[in-house]
């Protein structure tokens, strides 16, 4: 469609417009703001010019895309449209393709001016994240480390945020925003799987593993915190097979048996866990035939029970760990007791549960954890970022979003999420005839120096 820059249309914009931005006392969430698409193509796609000069221009919103191509060798992800690179514009920008150093701007010209309204920084993902393995790898922990050692103090988190809040109380923050792949993005919230086990110690080091339900492995770390609840740190996969269990001493060794994906042969690894968060896995090894294994620490010593694959008796080991990472094992017989219940854990006052559960949308094998303080959560990423709801979502993106985003022509959705309270994107804004009422929070547009643009955000908040 093309742009329309007549002064008849420009004033009618600017009258529907002018009564939600004037004064940015009122709510964020009110509030209209000046916003570029793909902020990094500068001049090469629109005209935009450098991200600097778009910030004292006036712009609060900055679309940087993403791609995690690369990231074994860069150790970061790339700043492009369709790949690392395209349509980069690298005049008067970092002259790298690396999130870190575009990052790096934005959070330079906001400590240059902590007074200015609070910029959001939106990262459209174009790769799926969910596929790589580690933090190593790329995966949404390594993102959220990245956000915050870029902006430490300025960074606004969602938990930092308060409903209401004024735009006035959030002047020289930053927001971490998360946009893109739907798959990425629900896993930011959530995480599936089966036959989740957990354990802990007397430290507060927390270990959960749980199999994908198609042959894969994954573990979740955490700390158990003074208010009950769990600060999840890394999560990654670690083997293939099926129905885990995991033990940990008051040292942060880690054992963990499982079953493999087809026969009934059992298997185990060990496992340090760093300060970090991370664990330091030892290759797998076989150690018996059976099913459901279950592990647990007794001391400086390990016992393992497990079921027959014939019928339904129990078998026991008992093993040492070594110090090559091994484990020394023995005593191999029958036993009348049960397994170890792998999904609670008990060390000194604490206590972990793990489950799973839906819960606002979520799936059924959305993967929760419980202690004494906590009735229910979901083990998760940290939320440094907030997580956009974009029109076509799944239902569970929903609730708790505080931004949402839609083509700019989607004007029914955008009316609907503005009036539901959301800090609201139009994408592609570049047409005053896409104006609405109430108006988008973020017009995000390729032409925000435009006669008709800035008349239409001439009351934004800057």
């Amino acid at each position: 469609m093309p742009r329309i820059r007549t002064a008849a249309l420009a004033a009618a914009v600017v009258t529907l417009f002018g009564t939600a931005t004037a004064n940015a006392a009122q709510p964020f969430s009110e509030t209209v703001f000046t916003a570029t698409h793909n902020s990094y193509s500068g001049n090469v796609d629109g005209a935009k010019g450098s991200i600097v000069y778009q910030l004292d221009q006036g712009v609060r919103f900055v679309e940087l895309d993403i791609h995690d191509k690369g990231y074994g060798d860069r150790h970061d992800y790339g700043i492009g449209h369709s790949s690392p690179g395209d349509l980069v514009d690298h005049a008067g920008n970092p002259a790298s393709n690396s999130l870190r150093d575009w990052l790096a701007v934005v959070n330079s010209w906001s400590a240059a001016h902590p007074a200015a309204a609070p910029i959001v920084v939106m990262l459209d993902i174009k790769d799926d994240l969910t596929d790589n393995a580690s933090f190593a790898a790329g995966n949404l922990g390594a993102l959220n480390a990245e956000l915050s050692a870029a902006f430490g103090p300025r960074l606004l988190s969602p938990a930092a945020y308060r409903a209401g809040a004024s735009t006035d109380s959030l002047r020289g923050k930053v927001l971490p925003l998360l946009s893109g792949d739907d798959g990425t993005r629900a896993a930011y919230r959530r995480d599936v799987g089966y036959h989740p086990a957990v354990a802990v110690n007397n430290r507060g080091q927390v270990v959960e593993v749980h199999d994908s339900g198609d042959g894969s492995l994954w573990y979740w770390t955490g700390q158990y915190r003074p208010d009950g609840r769990i600060a999840w740190q890394r999560h990654g996969r670690y083997d293939s097979g099926q129905t885990p269990a995991v033990a940990i001493d008051h040292f942060g060794q880690v054992v963990e048996v499982h079953q493999s994906q087809n026969a009934a042969t059992l298997w185990y690894r060990t496992g340090r866990l760093g300060a970090d968060g991370e664990i330091s896995w030892s290759a797998s090894r076989q150690y018996d035939t059976g099913v459901q294994p279950t592990v647990a620490f007794s001391g400086n010593k390990i016992r393992e029970i497990h079921r027959s694959p014939a019928n339904d008796q129990n078998w026991q080991w008992r093993g040492k760990l070594t110090g090559d990472g091994t484990v020394s094992w023995t005593g191999n017989e029958k036993t009348g007791e049960p397994a170890f219940d792998k999904t609670t854990a008990v060390a000194g006052p604490r206590r972990v549960r793990v489950s799973t559960g839906a819960d606002n949308g979520s799936p059924a094998q959305t993967l929760r954890y419980s202690t004494g303080r906590v009735a229910s959560d979901r083990i998760q990423y940290q939320q440094v970022a907030f997580d956009e709801y974009q029109q076509g979502d799944a239902d569970e993106m929903r609730p708790g979003a505080l931004f949402a985003a839609a083509p700019a022509q989607e004007s029914a959705f955008l009316i609907a999420a503005r009036k539901a309270g959301m800090a609201v994107r139009g994408w592609n804004f570049d047409n005053a005839g896409y104006a609405t009422d109430p108006p988008v929070n973020y017009p995000a547009t390729n032409h925000p120096y435009d006669d008709w643009y800035r008349q239409l955000t001439k009351n934004a908040a800057h």
